[in-house]
């Protein structure tokens, strides 16, 4: 289903710095930098059904003395999901530090062929099925089906983008039930940590409201990657995933 640019986030008057929360309490997800390798559970991943292409990497390394995870794609796609049950799927605010270390210039999220992310951190939202459009619905069941996985019914990715302007919110052109806001943008310098922190109600409104006016639970957050479409190459890192 290909589809179109939502809008800019200056059109709704929504600053794209880090929002202030007053939100405190322990980190509801498990940090998957306790050990050098592979991340535990309850961390796991995710590709696609029958999935026949390389599949990204995820890796803990130590990098300038800290342990952080390692991201990187070759040709590949993968999808690292941490599941959240009662309190923590209403979750409000989620924060990060993050940055790419090889960017894939191919990638442009608003066409297929290129649609192909260094880094994603995503809130993945149970939506009910009634407030989806009829022929996505029948689409959701039916990936649901063939994947075997609970799949959500609008994920919210926020995602550093070297060609889209700062604060463009964009639908992936597969789905419309999966949309993009661009946090790190033209002109951001690779190589550096950022540091993010975002209220996830307030956003899921901005990219779902046309479709809720409450907020659902949230059943998983995601760190994603791929480079399958474009057949490139990218590499990102990622540290201190806090949920609270």
């Amino acid at each position: 289903m290909k589809q179109h640019r939502v809008a800019l986030a200056a059109a709704f008057g929504m600053s794209i710095a880090a929002t202030a929360l007053a939100v405190d309490g322990p980190n509801l997800l498990t940090d998957f930098a306790g050990n050098l390798g592979s991340p535990v559970a309850p961390w796991r991943f995710v590709g696609l059904p029958y999935q026949s292409k390389p599949m990204t990497r995820f890796r803990i390394i130590t990098h300038e003395g800290a342990r952080v995870l390692e991201i990187k794609a070759d040709e590949s796609y993968g999808n690292l999901i941490h599941d959240l049950t009662g309190a923590a799927s209403h979750a409000r605010s989620l924060s990060w530090r993050w940055r790419i270390e090889l960017d894939n210039p191919a990638g442009d999220p608003q066409k297929r062929s290129g649609d192909d992310h260094a880094l994603a951190v995503c809130a993945m939202f149970d939506l009910p099925l009634s407030a989806v459009p009829f022929a996505e619905r029948q689409a959701l069941r039916a990936a649901r089906v063939a994947s075997g996985e609970t799949l959500p019914s609008a994920t919210l990715c926020y995602t550093w983008d070297a060609r889209q302007a700062q604060g463009t919110m964009l639908d992936s052109p597969f789905t419309h039930r999966v949309r993009y806001l661009v946090l790190r943008g033209s002109g951001e310098p690779l190589q550096q940590w950022r540091q993010e922190q975002r209220d996830l109600r307030a956003d899921f409104l901005r990219l779902f409201g046309g479709e809720a006016s409450a907020v659902p639970p949230i059943l998983a957050i995601s760190v994603s990657a791929d480079a399958d479409n474009t057949h490139g190459h990218s590499v990102a890192l990622l540290n201190d995933l806090v949920l609270q």
